[in-house]
């Protein structure tokens, strides 16, 4: 197992680099986006319509985060289960998505995304989400705010720790 330092700036050149089991402390842009919010994103999608931010390089994280308290920059911002959103993650990987974050195992029409995109998906500790949050220094909601916490957000990450959950050459944790 390796241990990284990377800016989401880096995931399009490194993410073949990466092998299940990696630590990354991972730093800068990343949305989040879940069930809903993934909902209207494909819709957009089918209808040919502008997205609420590029998907080409794109990191999502699935989360939705609480009210921001007073004086930080989110509430606590822990992973959601991430096979939940499954049924969208093949088509945003073919139009670019480099990397997902959430928890728990994918199907396997999802690792043959990441593989055919040489994408990655990182598993960020469930549970510990006020901790979490200590790592994401700015969020300003950029897409359909009526979804309240599910809302897409536009944040971004200061050494975030995460642990490779599945590679780009289909290396997976859940299969060990």
């Amino acid at each position: 197992m390796n241990e990284y330092s990377l800016n989401t700036n880096q995931l399009k050149e490194f993410a073949i680099k990466l092998s299940a089991g990696d630590r990354v402390l991972l730093s800068g842009i990343v949305y989040t986006s879940r069930d809903a919010a993934h909902k209207r994103i494909k819709a957009l999608m089918d209808n040919g319509n502008k997205l609420p931010f590029d998907m080409d390089g794109a990191v999502i994280y699935y989360a939705g985060p609480t009210p921001t308290p007073e004086g930080l920059a989110i509430g606590s911002c822990g992973p959601t289960t991430s096979s939940r959103m499954d049924k969208y993650a093949p088509e945003f990987l073919d139009e670019g998505l480099i990397a997902m974050i959430g928890k728990g195992p994918r199907n396997a029409e999802v690792v043959e995304a990441i593989k055919r995109n040489k994408a990655v998906y990182f598993c960020a500790i469930g549970g510990a989400g006020a901790i979490a949050s200590q790592s994401i220094i700015e969020c300003e909601v950029i897409a359909f705010d009526d979804l309240g916490c599910e809302s897409v957000k536009r944040i971004v990450f200061k050494d975030f720790p995460l642990i490779v959950g599945i590679d780009s050459k289909g290396g997976n944790l859940f299969n060990k």
